[in-house]
């Protein structure tokens, strides 16, 4: 199973997009699932069901950081390093889907009972996450 398939199989299991992602990337980045789960559960559906940032765009984005991040403060190399990198993933998901905005990208503000109920009516969690999801994590092994 590739690592795009396992972040599906994770989204569709009943983890958030965040967690889908990261976790389907983190043990070869020296996380173990179990954290990646932990770690990224606050950013699905788009930051807390905010409808902000697309949380498999945030898992992306920790994983960029948990590989590329700086660990020292003078360490400007790696900061700018995973800066480039976010900005290029940033640039190919937008350059896929036209946003990096979850209630953009399914059309459906999360933030209330009725807006996660609308978006299950129509069908954005079985429809358009899962691409997201999956594209995320081909992006991700494309630039990492």
């Amino acid at each position: 199973m590739s690592r795009a398939q396992d972040a599906v199989q994770s989204f569709r299991q009943g983890f958030s997009c965040s967690q889908a992602v990261l976790a389907a990337i983190s043990e070869p980045l020296g996380l173990d699932r179990e954290r990646a789960l932990k770690i990224s559960q606050a950013f699905g559906g788009g930051m807390a069901r905010m409808g902000l940032t697309c949380g498999a765009v945030t898992g992306a984005m920790l994983a960029i950081g948990l590989k590329h991040g700086r660990t020292r403060p003078e360490d400007e190399e790696a900061k700018e390093k995973t800066y480039r990198l976010v900005h290029d993933f940033l640039r190919r998901f937008q350059d896929r889907h036209g946003s990096i905005v979850c209630r953009e990208l399914i059309g459906v503000d999360l933030s209330s009972p009725e807006g996660h109920k609308l978006g299950a009516e129509r069908g954005v969690f079985e429809n358009l996450c899962p691409r997201f999801v999956a594209d995320a994590v081909e992006i991700l092994e494309q630039i990492l």
